[in-house]
């Protein structure tokens, strides 16, 4: 408005000095016939307020890659702007008396299993001597109803039959207690065999090393970042958006994005259609913020931490809009033609975006005045016109 204000003066003076000058004695103007134009009213009409929030460029997937064990770091296999596959080895940790427990688990998994197969042996003897006892023990009693054997010999049938079952019954226990000690030795050697393969830290996804936080020789522990990985794929912006404009902000909405290229200027910027993908409360000092994270296309691919604009759609609000062919730019003044009376009067106008509508005037204009349209060359101000109405969609 300040810079509207200085215009309006500037053309002011340029009026007045034009008045002084045509006070000076000079030759009588030749009558100048009307020249033929076209108009349009100054239209009231409902806008959409645009909210803009710059952000960072960030990929879809991003992991800090970190240790799970206490260690010290022996090689590190990349470094920043490294591109990895999934299950590249990125960093070796020194894991050698992890690797002797793996070991010892491993004894101790194949020493259950042999104590587990002897029991096995063990038990087939003794069911062999159970059956024994038990047909010694059908004869006796056989003989003993006969009166063909002595009492000392049927309770000696019996104790060897009770014997043998006891002695079965043990091995049985023996054997479901060597297969519960083989079950938590071979879970003992898959644990250490797991603790073991955390001395490798490989890629989660394909993707670019965007960050190396170590060296060789460093320790690594639980918690601590080692490598930044970036994937190659979609790319998205996360900006923050305070509570009374995130209100119209709606998963789903298509919004415009403007990515900086790095490029000479700003107009070098590129503007590709994003979708809103998720809307959430930031975690972060102002609980009143709301961190909007935009999907962009598969063909848009800036790069990684690079700064963006994202303009979403506000308030709906009233405002006034003329065609855009009415506008007038020279440099920094915006202006256009208003038809009143049959004489084109030049009026400085604040000229806003550019919309569905046409261009929202700011400031300058009234709503229902007449501008024209395209108007020719040698239209100036002051001039006679002869003004028709333009039809619907003729102008923009």
């Amino acid at each position: 408005m300040t810079r509207l204000s200085g215009l309006i003066a500037l053309g002011i003076a340029a009026s007045g000095l034009a008045g002084c000058s045509a006070t000076r004695p000079g030759p009588e103007p030749h009558a100048q016939a009307p020249v033929a134009v076209t108009t349009a009213p100054v239209a009231a009409v409902d806008l959409t307020e645009r909210v803009e929030a710059g952000g960072i460029v960030a990929a879809r997937e991003s992991a800090l890659v970190s240790s799970r064990i206490v260690a010290t770091i022996l090689t590190v296999a990349v470094r920043a702007g490294d591109r990895v596959r999934a299950g590249d080895v990125l960093v070796t940790l020194d894991a050698r008396d992890i690797g002797a427990n793996a070991r010892q688990a491993s004894a101790g998994a194949l020493a259950a299993e042999q104590t587990l197969a002897q029991a096995r042996t063990g038990q087939a003897a003794a069911e062999a001597d159970q059956r024994l006892a038990a047909a010694w023990h059908q004869r006796i009693t056989t003989l003993h109803a006969r009166k063909a054997a002595t009492d000392q010999e049927r309770d000696e049938a019996e104790a060897r039959l009770a014997g043998a079952t006891a002695r079965v019954n043990g091995v049985r226990a023996g054997i479901d207690a060597a297969g519960a000690t083989l079950v938590a030795a071979r879970a003992a050697e898959g644990s250490a065999a797991t603790t073991a393969s955390f001395a490798v830290l490989r890629a989660p996804f394909a993707g670019v090393v965007s960050e190396r936080l170590t060296d060789p020789g460093n320790l690594a522990s639980p918690g601590i970042s080692l490598l930044r990985l970036e994937s190659l794929g979609a790319r998205e912006v996360r900006v923050r958006v305070d509570e009374a404009r995130a209100a119209h902000v709606r998963a789903g909405d298509r919004v415009r994005v403007l990515v900086d290229t790095g490029g000479e200027a700003a107009a070098a910027d590129h503007g590709v259609d994003g979708v809103v993908r998720e809307v959430s409360r930031t975690v972060a000092a102002d609980p009143q913020a709301f961190t909007v994270t935009v999907a962009l296309p598969a063909t848009a691919a800036p790069p990684i931490g690079g700064f963006a604009r994202v303009r979403f759609a506000g308030a709906a609000r009233r405002g006034l809009a003329v065609p855009a062919s009415a506008i007038r730019r020279h440099g920094q003044v915006t202006s256009v033609f208003v038809a009143r009376d049959g004489i084109a009067r030049l009026r400085l106008v604040h000229a806003g975006p550019v919309g569905p509508h046409g261009v929202e005037v700011l400031a300058g204009l009234d709503a229902g005045e007449a501008v024209v349209v395209s108007p020719p060359v040698r239209l100036q101000d002051g001039a006679p016109i002869h003004a028709a109405a333009s039809r619907p969609g003729a102008a923009s």
